[in-house]
């Protein structure tokens, strides 16, 4: 997988992601942007979110459960302010749904799978990958 990140301005960047899908990133006013887009941060709480929501429902489909309606709130908690980077120490993943005759077990296990086996999100912040940062200097022209 290749994403290509360009700067746009100011704190504003355009996320390439394929398929000519483009994600735009900026800061909130008070970190220098204005607010066009979801911070970093923001993205990344919200692609565990997405992950692990469409696992759900990826299993439940197969399953035959009939959802209705299904939310994901994601919030986390972060090391003390003035301690940087200050990382993520807890991430709390709940999953809301509804839906005619739901069976609470079938949720039960498909989160479960989404949590141990299926989401790519989840398992890459379990298992720390190595992050390699190179740079390059192009000339002006």
């Amino acid at each position: 997988m290749e994403i290509t990140i360009d700067w746009k301005g100011g704190m504003e960047l355009a996320a390439s992601v394929g398929s000519k899908t483009v994600m735009t990133f900026d800061a909130k006013p008070e970190g220098g942007g204005k607010g066009n887009g979801p911070t970093p941060l923001e993205a990344f709480v919200s692609s565990l979110g997405a992950c692990t929501a469409m696992d759900v429902l990826s299993i439940l489909a197969k399953k035959r459960q009939q959802v209705t309606r299904y939310r994901v709130v994601v919030t986390g908690e972060r090391a003390p302010e003035g301690e940087f980077p200050r990382p993520f120490v807890q991430l709390n993943v709940q999953h809301i749904l509804a839906g005619e005759d739901l069976d609470p077990a079938a949720v039960a296990r498909a989160v479960e799978l989404s949590d141990t086996k299926y989401c790519t999100v989840s398992a890459t912040l379990k298992g720390g990958p190595e992050i390699v940062s190179t740079w390059v200097v192009e000339s002006g022209d």
